[in-house]
């Protein structure tokens, strides 16, 4: 029986104690965080504390809190004999303050309320030491079936394809939902698109399924588009999109 603490109380560190209290031979002994109010979400199935002075002992770790806070956070388990992962998908392992130190990143977005299923999420994990990653990867499989080791260069330069696929997507999302409501249209008719966009990559590559009038070049009807732009933001954006998918297949051209 693993047994692990969780020191946050956000969005991702309610997700993984959810998955956690949830799994066998997992045992959520703590979760420890400054907000009183927040850490009552928490007090179902584990002790909560928002004295970071009096952290109990366990196995493992999870440090799921901001990235500049991940060094401060740790400096408290600097006397614990368990092993200290933060989370992050953008932070360095050395980002832990700690010798016995890991990463134990979900691969996915997290919104508060919105439940997800970890079976399927990539679980991301490094550690310098052997038995180090061993509990890791113990950690991952008793939430999720895809568990990968990826170093920390690796690691962030995953994020910022991640940043790229999703963040940046729902922004585009939300300039879409603008533009329908400036005609009182209702955003659910772009919806069937948006799934069979997103269906479409799970089958072939991203650069197969472009479509679309910059990458046939369709010069009029991109100028037609930029008409119809009221924003300068979506002016420039509609621009730099199309150049840079125009460039992508331009041998096709």
């Amino acid at each position: 029986m693993l047994r692990i603490v969780i020191l946050g109380t956000g969005n991702l560190a309610k997700h993984l104690y959810d998955a956690f209290i949830k799994a066998r031979d997992v045992d959520v002994v703590q979760v420890v965080g400054r907000n009183r109010e927040d850490l009552q979400q928490f007090s179902g199935h584990a002790t909560i504390s928002n004295d970071f002075d009096a952290i109990a002992d366990a196995d493992v770790y999870l440090v799921a809190v901001k990235d500049d806070a991940i060094g401060e956070v740790s400096k408290y388990l600097s006397n614990k004999k368990g092993l200290v992962a933060h989370t992050s998908g953008a932070m360095g392992l050395n980002a832990i303050q700690t010798t016995n130190k890991g990463v134990f990143y979900p691969l996915q977005t997290f919104t508060k309320g919105k439940a997800v299923d970890f079976s399927n999420i990539p679980i991301c994990m490094e550690a310098e030491e052997k038995d180090s990653l061993e509990t890791l990867r113990t950690l991952a499989t008793s939430i999720s079936e895809n568990v990968h080791y990826i170093d920390s260069d690796q690691r962030k330069k995953l994020h910022l394809a991640a940043v790229f696929v999703n963040n940046f997507t729902n922004y585009l999302y939300h300039v879409g939902e603008e533009l329908c409501l400036e005609e009182g249209l209702s955003f659910e008719l772009l919806k069937p698109l948006i799934l069979e966009t997103a269906n479409k990559v799970q089958i072939m590559s991203p650069t197969e399924a472009q479509t679309g009038p910059a990458r046939r070049n369709d010069v009029k009807s991109m100028g037609n588009h930029l008409e119809l732009l009221n924003k300068e933001e979506h002016s420039t954006l509609y621009k730099l999109l199309s150049q840079a998918i125009k460039q992508a297949h331009e041998e096709e051209l």
